[in-house]
């Protein structure tokens, strides 16, 4: 089987499901709680993330089609925030309130970089609930060229077998995300894209030479079109109804957080297919589009930029060196998907360890990281006639080959502070040779509700040195 889902305009594709709040409280440790051997976590701030199904539609609108959530969540504060975050992704929301019940909430606590716990919350989705679901997702299938089916087993989707019927009745493909162990809850799905472990869970465990063969029976067992399996490192498998198999390699990027990675992959791929993209290039759409999700913190919401740069990157094997216009232009959408935005700056004339180190920090505190770099005649007027030594496209070539870099920009000043202004970081970062009274731009990045942070020196290691042992 094809999909043939474009229509004229924007396609629009009805995700169905679980939908969860992911809450992050974020701070420093930096002692043990003398109650208990646990760390005291000073909290610093507080982001709030859509998850599950709405995690799931907040990147489908992200990457272009027009997308509604349908899904079932209580009257209290975590559903007024999915309320409000389905509204900033321009998702339209029809939630079937149960009164007196709770949205489904994970809470994690972060100190630094590190997770230290997780606190779940789970919600719950009642009969009547469920019925109401069910009659609005029928009237909901009008105009609709797909449906995706978001399971978390958390019970709004506990009378899927039905919705999907329902689907396929009316002709609207269904693509599902399963985690219920039970494989006929799926039958009659257009496609299903398991994980690794939900396969074997679902299927019976095989050796991995096997997973294909296994596939193929599973879509006649269960009348389906597509077998998608994700499986980290090593991939997307594809397996099709008509017989063919094809492998994904995974795209070799940092792996900094699977949270909401295979959100990622179902949204990607079947806003590839609503757009008119054969199968075999939506999954490599979607492959691409995971790789950004787990190269940063949190739960992240990967956009239509985000892919055209990676593919442009992959193509071009391009510079991140942009100009501050066009980099000003990525940073508002990246902000319209709920990034932070990192800053640091430097002449980075002979990369070395400490270098490396510090852009690892930088990146790991915030979604993106923009490298501000000194143009040649600022580096001259600040280091001396003999520097640089290597000219700025090829120090802003060796950053770009940095994964913990996303934009590199050139400043011609002697320091970063009109550049800083018009970034407007989030958080900017600093090598720890610096004081907080000493960093440029410091009280502008607190004063618009930033944050500073000093990072350790790698003993040891600087571009002086190094020149100067070579001369010697």
């Amino acid at each position: 089987m094809t999909f043939n889902l474009s229509p004229a305009d924007r396609p629009h594709v009805l995700v169905v499901g679980d939908a969860m709040i992911d809450r992050y409280i974020i701070g420093e440790t930096h002692r043990i709680s003398p109650e208990a051997p646990v760390p005291v976590v000073r909290a610093g701030r507080e982001e709030v993330r859509a998850g599950g199904a709405a995690n799931v539609a907040a990147n489908v609108a992200g990457l272009g089609p027009r997308c509604s959530l349908l899904t079932i969540c209580g009257d209290d504060a975590a559903g007024a925030d999915l309320v409000r975050l389905m509204a900033d992704h321009g998702v339209a929301l029809d939630a079937v309130v149960e009164a007196g019940q709770r949205t489904t909430q994970k809470t994690r606590l972060i100190s630094g970089v590190q997770q230290i716990a997780r606190i779940d919350q789970d919600g719950t989705a009642g009969a009547a609930a469920r019925a109401e679901l069910a009659s609005r997702f029928e009237q909901s299938l009008d105009g609709v060229c797909a449906v995706i089916f978001s399971d978390y087993d958390k019970g709004t989707l506990a009378d899927l077998p039905t919705l999907i019927a329902l689907a396929r009745r009316r002709g609207v493909p269904s693509f599902v995300d399963p985690k219920a162990p039970d494989p006929g809850r799926y039958a009659g799905a257009s496609l299903l894209k398991p994980n690794a472990r939900e396969f074997h869970t679902l299927f019976g465990a095989c050796p991995e030479e096997r997973i294909a063969a296994r596939a193929q029976q599973a879509l006649a067992e269960l009348d389906l079109d597509y077998l998608v399996v994700t499986r980290g490192a090593k991939g997307i498998l594809m397996v099709s109804r008509s017989g063919d198999v094809v492998e994904h390699p995974t795209e070799a990027l940092e792996v900094f957080d699977v949270t909401g990675a295979g959100d990622t992959i179902i949204a990607a791929l079947v806003a590839g297919i609503a757009e008119g993209l054969p199968m075999a290039a939506a999954i490599d759409q979607a492959n691409l589009a995971a790789s950004i999700a787990v190269s940063r913190p949190g739960t992240y919401v990967v956009t239509r930029a985000d892919l055209e740069e990676r593919l442009d990157r992959r193509s071009h094997g391009a510079s991140k060196l942009v100009s501050l216009p066009l980099l000003l232009s990525r940073l508002d959408q990246a902000r319209a998907g709920g990034a932070r935005i990192v800053f640091t700056n430097g002449c980075f004339d002979m990369l070395h360890a400490g270098h490396v180190r510090l852009l690892e920090l930088a990146r790991r505190r915030g979604d993106l990281l923009v490298v501000g770099l000194n143009a040649d005649a600022s580096v001259r007027r600040l280091k001396g006639g003999a520097r640089p030594v290597n000219g700025l496209s090829d120090r802003a070539e060796v950053l770009s080959a940095l994964t913990s870099v996303d934009h590199v920009v050139a400043f011609e000043e002697d320091t970063p502070l009109d550049l800083i202004r018009a970034i407007r970081p989030d958080i900017l970062v600093k090598g720890g040779d610096y004081s907080a009274e000493t960093i440029v731009g410091a009280d502008f990045v607190r004063d618009t509700g930033g944050e500073v942070v000093i990072a350790p020196l790698l003993a040891g290691r600087s571009t002086t040195a190094m020149l100067s042992a070579i001369g010697s």
